[in-house]
């Protein structure tokens, strides 16, 4: 039988491949960027609700708290519209290259969270993944937004994954994300509001496909993924679910291409950026790996 870290380990690339399915499910659904994620946050906040009432599970917090919450819904909101939108300006092999830079992010956002200094070569392999995006940029130039909206989707996917890692030190997976919900759907509510059409009816005139499709979104790849990623975080560093979360374009570029190979299939160029990126990053997960290997003090016999 695996023990409980082999189980964790397992779990967190399961985890992954819905992560990745989740560009797919984006590629499907018709509505736009911002209607998606309001659907999104809204129906898993209802599932997560539903489920705190069947445990009957105690969700207070002090009002410090939940100001932090919200600001870290608030973030989450941001990555996935960044994310959505990247896959409708560009394609899904685009986005999922360009959101492999998380770990990047994380090499100098981590530090600042977690008081430690930049390792030297943090700073290297953060250029050899600059230059990799500047090769998928330069082969795929016709998908700038897309390129721009993906890199700004994996800033706010590590912020806000360095973020949780920290809440979860204090506080119970599901009670995090019931409220991170609550404040994205709030945030996105105000923006629709003020800043596109409102809640028209032909906001709420969705297709049948589109609903089914939001639907195992919000229930699978988000209310179930959200929480069992906070929750191997009890037990895998935060760096490590970032690290892991990187296989995610190798997982979803190669469903992209078995389910769209019309639109999917792209350049050489963009395959040895994609191929750089990703290498670094696992380069550079092995290192810091090895390293905590190494000065792990040895017990006696």
């Amino acid at each position: 039988m695996p023990n409980a870290r082999t189980k964790d380990y397992f779990h967190l690339h399961f985890l992954v491949f819905i992560a990745g399915f989740t560009a797919i499910l984006g590629e499907l659904i018709s509505i736009g960027s911002t209607a998606l994620v309001w659907y999104r946050m809204l129906i898993a906040g209802i599932l997560m609700w539903m489920y705190i009432k069947l445990v009957k599970l105690k969700i207070q917090v002090s009002f410090k708290t939940k100001l932090k919450f919200f600001g870290a819904g608030i973030i989450i909101a941001l990555h996935w519209i960044t994310f959505f939108e990247a896959i409708k300006q560009s394609n899904i092999s685009i986005t999922l290259a360009m959101f492999s830079t998380g770990a990047f992010f994380a090499s100098f956002i981590e530090p600042l969270f977690y008081k430690r200094r930049i390792i030297w070569y943090e700073i290297l392999f953060g250029m050899i993944v600059i230059f990799g995006v500047f090769l998928i940029t330069q082969s795929e130039i016709k998908y700038l937004n897309g390129i721009i909206l993906g890199i700004s989707s994996a800033l706010f996917s590590t912020l806000f994954a360095v973020i949780n890692g920290r809440f979860i030190e204090q506080y119970r997976a599901t009670v995090i994300s019931f409220y991170e919900f609550v404040s994205g759907v709030v945030f996105l509510s105000l923006f629709i509001l003020v800043f596109q059409d409102g809640f028209s009816s032909e906001f709420f005139s969705l297709n049948t496909s589109d609903w089914l499709y939001l639907v195992i979104l919000a229930s699978i790849c988000t209310a179930y993924a959200f929480i069992g990623s906070v929750k191997v975080m009890r037990h895998i560093s935060a760096y490590t679910v970032i690290l892991t979360y990187n296989l995610e374009p190798l997982y979803g570029i190669a469903l992209a291409v078995l389910l769209f190979p019309e639109t999917e299939i792209m350049s050489t160029q963009f395959y040895y950026g994609a191929f750089l990126v990703l290498v670094t990053v696992l380069a550079d997960g092995i290192l810091k790996n090895y390293k905590r290997f190494k000065i792990k003090p040895k017990v006696a016999s």
